[in-house]
């Protein structure tokens, strides 16, 4: 019942963080930090082991990236949006799909972790997500669309359903957080070019 009930609240911080992230609110840290700290217990009483790693890398990426949204007037307003060059994609996608094997492979060898593999995936991909959105890349939305559709799958099979239901959310405002930063990347763009200034 307590576990429950952490779930519900888990979840409304969550929504708000990502709401606030797709409004580009350095406001969104404190909510994202109360969803991880949450969770990091919701997922050991599930052994979902590379989840709770995950909220504590969270943690720590949480309050780097607030200080760093501050540094960019975050303070101020919405922050500026960047982008990847595309061969760096191509590496983040290497290395996130290599550290997922390599965690799946520890979990699955030295823990009783539940489903090792596929809690690697989405502890490693959303490593990836949350570190490109430290830096506001674009691509953390392509990122947090994968983490979803992977969650999703792996919190029915743990009857996480609450948690499957809001990944299912999470994904849908992905998806516009995508478009909205994507448009505001291009009227940054615009802006800069039209005043002569350069990065």
């Amino acid at each position: 019942m307590m576990s429950q009930s952490a779930e519900w609240i888990a979840v409304a911080c969550a929504i708000i963080n990502i709401v606030l992230l797709i409004r580009r609110s350095v406001w969104n840290y404190p909510f994202g930090i109360a969803t991880v700290v949450i969770y990091a217990w919701i997922f050991a009483g599930e052994r979902l082991y590379s989840d709770v790693g995950l909220q504590i890398f969270f943690v720590i990426v949480q309050c780097l990236g607030w200080r760093v949204w501050l540094r960019s007037g975050g303070d101020a307003g919405p922050v500026a949006v960047n982008r990847l060059p595309n061969a760096h994609r191509l590496i983040w996608l290497l290395t996130t799909g290599i550290a997922a094997l390599m965690l799946g492979l520890c979990m699955d060898s030295w823990t009783i972790a539940a489903r090792p593999y596929w809690d690697a995936a989405v502890a490693m991909c959303s490593v990836a997500a949350q570190l490109l959105l430290v830096r506001r890349m674009l691509e953390n939305w392509a990122a947090w669309i994968i983490v979803d559709l992977l969650a999703i799958g792996l919190y029915v099979d743990r009857g996480l359903l609450l948690t499957a239901c809001l990944y299912g959310l999470l994904l849908i405002l992905s998806v516009i957080g995508l478009f909205k930063w994507a448009k505001a990347e291009q009227n940054d763009a615009a802006c800069t070019h039209g005043t002569g200034i350069g990065e």
